[in-house]
């Protein structure tokens, strides 16, 4: 049964005025709604003819139609248009992109907020891959009598800290010079070069502090095997609970699951380059656990070479005309911040 022009606006129809509802759609919700020209009855058959290809299908309670993934699927290759955002969407997330941040990590977890935000479902960014990170500077910084701040920057600006039980007779002097003297033998160190014997030729030089010398080491070493793309960064992850289709606790209780699985979460991100943004709806996605949502996925670069994954997850009920905007529009500010802080 082929496809035809009537068919497709009654399936766009049934899809636009669901994903605004969320309610199931009746023949004469849409002759009512939509100026198809055509009588109730007719679109009834339209109707019975598009649950018959398996594009729309029956909630069993409830006497009209909603549609099925593969409704989503053809409705999102054949027949969305996309919402162009409007000048003052566009300005907003320029605004946000536009902050003071000197720290990578703290620009993916902006774009994870304003993605969330503006779409209001849950934004998930796998951190960039940024190859060989080098030493910037350390800095240890006193906090109370017994603790100190360790702070290590690194050459793609990405900032990680720890706090450190130290002696109580260390004093914030001992501290600074502790700073100068791995500041200056560290220099441009790659993270990951940074073993044990890296240090011993400095702790003559720092015999008086030699334990924790030690100390601050074993945390550089658990740092250097920390990496951006090992983490991704959830944005909006409550938004969750303002979609009705998650008011099933056992529906909501297997996706939040998900959503505190790290690796599932990584999975789920993979960078594949070739595919830029890419759309999985409800079955497509290969965890069961989200079989009633719908993913949409984008890669962010710089001076393209492809960095890392940003997307949104929400209801298959998605509205993604819009929500395609969005990603694309994150997705370049999110690469035109990082290009100018990896310069």
């Amino acid at each position: 049964m082929p496809m035809d022009e009537r068919k497709k606006k009654v399936l766009q129809a049934i899809i636009q005025d669901y994903i605004a509802t969320a309610e199931p759609v009746g023949s004469r919700t849409i002759a009512r709604k939509y100026d198809l020209g055509v009588s109730p009855a007719t679109i009834r058959n339209e109707m019975a003819d598009l649950e018959e290809l398996g594009y729309i299908e029956q909630p069993h309670t409830s006497a009209g139609r909603i549609p099925s993934d593969l409704g989503y699927r053809y409705y999102v290759d054949c027949l969305m248009e996309k919402e162009n955002l409007n000048q003052a969407e566009e300005e907003y997330i320029r605004y946000r992109f536009s902050q003071k941040m000197e720290e990578i990590e703290a620009v993916i977890r902006q774009a994870s907020e304003v993605l969330s935000e503006m779409t209001n479902y849950t934004a998930l960014i796998l951190g960039p891959q940024l190859g060989r990170r080098t030493f910037s500077q350390i800095r240890l910084m006193p906090l109370s009598p017994g603790s100190a701040l360790m702070i290590v920057v690194s050459n793609s600006r990405l900032v990680q800290h720890r706090i450190l039980d130290i002696p109580e007779s260390i004093t914030p002097a001992d501290l600074e010079r502790i700073s100068l003297v791995l500041n200056d033998r560290l220099q441009g160190f790659a993270l990951e070069q940074v073993k044990r014997d890296t240090l011993y030729d400095i702790y003559g030089e720092l015999a008086s502090y030699k334990n924790l010398v030690s100390h601050v080491l074993d945390v550089i070493e658990q740092l250097a095997c920390s990496k951006l793309n090992d983490k991704v960064y959830l944005g909006g992850t409550l938004n969750i609970f303002n979609q009705p289709e998650f008011k099933d606790i056992d529906k909501l209780k297997s996706l939040l699951g998900v959503l505190e699985k790290e690796s599932v979460l990584k999975d789920l991100m993979e960078v594949k380059p070739e595919l830029g943004l890419t759309i999985r709806i409800g079955g497509e996605n290969k965890y069961e656990e989200i079989n009633g949502c719908s993913l949409i996925t984008a890669t962010y670069q710089v001076d393209g070479v492809v960095l890392g994954t940003l997307g949104i997850l929400g209801p298959t009920r998605m509205a993604y005309s819009k929500a395609v905007s969005l990603v694309e529009c994150v997705t370049e500010n999110l690469s035109q911040v990082l290009a100018k802080l990896l310069k």
